[in-house]
């Protein structure tokens, strides 16, 4: 099988995984709804070419806080590689520093943040934080990061309690007893144990205890789960420097907006005060456009790279994101980019079906 495009990477990976790993990659909260429609909503933007400009030479490179990055197309955070390839993060972060891109990495990784960074030693890591109920073992894990590296601290909002995903209670499966966390443990904790449950995420955490973070840590913060202009002017307020446009990839809440139907809304509220971006259905670098052009620094994939992942390892992961950088590029210059300054609102218009 001829792969082109990131959805002949998902049809591959779907053959290659077992069900119960495909499901509970796929599968959504609720009946889908939200999964389903985060896709769809982007093909209800259509874009307004302009042309005779000279896009011999198109630059897609751009920056997030302050750093260079080849593409705005990036990795989201998400967890249990392993599931998808016997090497886990590492050969995601392999690929995501050789592509020149950001790799959020997940609490719930099941490679060591250790064994991470010195798989990629050179790349541009951030670190997505569910907020624990134990406030020692947030500031463990937080000044960890921030030793090894890691540059921007990504707190996920959207998880106060665990959405219902209905295809993993079907397949009975038990993440927290199958699988190994290996940095929600204490050094000596990991030296003894060999399992550990998946540790409770903080239902209490709210806006004011933002304010704790800010002590122990020098990282920026970045709020991920944002989809209201009422919670983008509270991250503003309290003083953050980024939020990501996120519905969880449909994960949590179910019959929440798209993704990208939340990004104009957001990027309003905050007047430019702090960074949007957005994850959530990109599939295309035409989709990619659209969510720059609605004012979204950068994108960032979830699933896509676990299908690059399960279909090819390091190589695979590379591969997903290279094809979307290629269509980026392709969509830019048909649309008379020739940087993504020059992205903007007047190059989209809203289908009216």
């Amino acid at each position: 099988m001829s792969v082109v495009c990131l959805t002949d990477f998902e049809a591959l990976a779907r053959e290659r995984l077992s069900k119960s790993t495909w499901d509970y990659i796929e599968g959504g909260a609720g009946e889908g709804f939200t999964r389903d429609d985060n896709i769809a909503a982007f093909k209800k933007i259509r874009l307004r070419p302009r042309y005779l400009k000279d896009v011999s030479q198109v630059d897609t490179r751009t920056t997030i806080q302050g750093e260079e990055i080849s593409a705005p197309i990036c990795i989201a955070p998400t967890g249990f590689h392993c599931l998808a390839w016997p090497d886990g993060e590492t050969s995601t972060a392999r690929a995501a520093q050789a592509a020149g891109i950001c790799y959020i990495t997940s609490t719930y990784a099941s490679c060591t943040l250790e064994d991470i960074v010195a798989a990629a030693p050179r790349g541009f890591r951030w670190f997505q934080l569910y907020v624990q109920p134990d406030r020692q073992l947030n500031k463990q894990l937080v000044q960890r990061v921030e030793s090894l590296g890691f540059r921007a601290l990504v707190i996920t909002v959207d998880v106060p309690k665990l959405g219902n995903r209905r295809h993993d209670i079907r397949n009975q499966l038990n993440l927290k007893t199958n699988l190994l966390l290996k940095d929600l443990r204490s050094p000596q904790e990991r030296n003894s144990m060999p399992y550990l449950q998946m540790s409770p995420i903080d239902s209490s955490f709210c806006w004011e205890d933002l304010s704790w973070f800010r002590t122990i840590t020098q990282l920026p913060i970045i709020l991920k789960g944002i989809l209201t202009k009422e919670d983008a002017e509270l991250a503003v307020k309290h003083n953050v420097q980024g939020i990501i446009v996120s519905n969880h990839g449909g994960r949590q809440l179910d019959d929440v907006p798209a993704s990208v139907d939340a990004l104009p809304e957001v990027v309003a509220a905050v007047k430019g005060k702090l960074e949007v971006y957005l994850d959530g259905g990109v599939r295309t670098g035409n989709d990619v456009l659209k969510a720059l052009a609605l004012g979204a620094k950068c994108v960032f994939l979830g699933r896509p790279v676990l299908w690059g992942l399960a279909c090819k390892g390091e190589h695979g992961v590379g591969e997903v994101l290279n094809i979307l950088k290629d269509e980026f590029h392709t969509s830019m210059a048909l649309t008379g980019c020739r940087s993504v300054a020059e992205i903007n609102q007047d190059l989209i218009q809203f289908s009216r079906l």
